[in-house]
């Protein structure tokens, strides 16, 4: 299996406004046309593609923020497998290719992101890779996270 990080270009960006989560899922993660917005509104993000043998099958948003903390925060702010894939095991294989491309890019020795502690298979995901709550919520009332590397 070939698992590629690809920045958004617009070779791609029809596909990636295309993806999305099932129904229930919704309430958990804006969609991919709002994140691009938000990259577009602040440039610490990085928008990505994630794929599996050429194949388009989710999405992340990632940066470092200088501001954050004394040597700023390295976050996966966003992150989705496409509907059509879910129930594939590409949650943990994306996850862990995306924990270390965070860590090749910014040389970062902690990994932060947020989400609503009744999104169960999100949270069981984190925990599985060794995310722990911090005790912070984020601007969106959401729970932090943060992997020790």
């Amino acid at each position: 299996m070939n698992i590629e990080i690809r920045e958004v270009t617009e070779e791609n960006l029809k596909d990636i406004l295309s993806l999305t989560v099932s129904e229930s899922q919704k309430s958990y993660i804006e969609s991919t046309k709002q994140c691009l917005e938000d990259a577009m509104e602040c440039s610490c993000y990085q928008p990505a593609g994630l794929y599996r043998d050429g194949a388009l099958v989710g999405f992340a948003m990632y940066g470092l923020f200088p501001r954050e903390g004394q040597n700023g925060r390295v976050w996966l702010d966003r992150y989705l497998i496409d509907e059509r894939f879910q129930g594939q095991g590409l949650g943990s294989i994306m996850l862990e290719a995306l924990i270390t491309q965070l860590v090749k890019l910014y040389h970062c020795d902690k990994v932060y992101l947020s989400l609503y502690d009744d999104n169960q298979h999100a949270l069981h995901l984190y925990q599985k890779f060794g995310f722990k709550f911090n005790g912070e919520l984020d601007i969106n009332e959401e729970k932090v996270m943060i992997k020790a590397l």
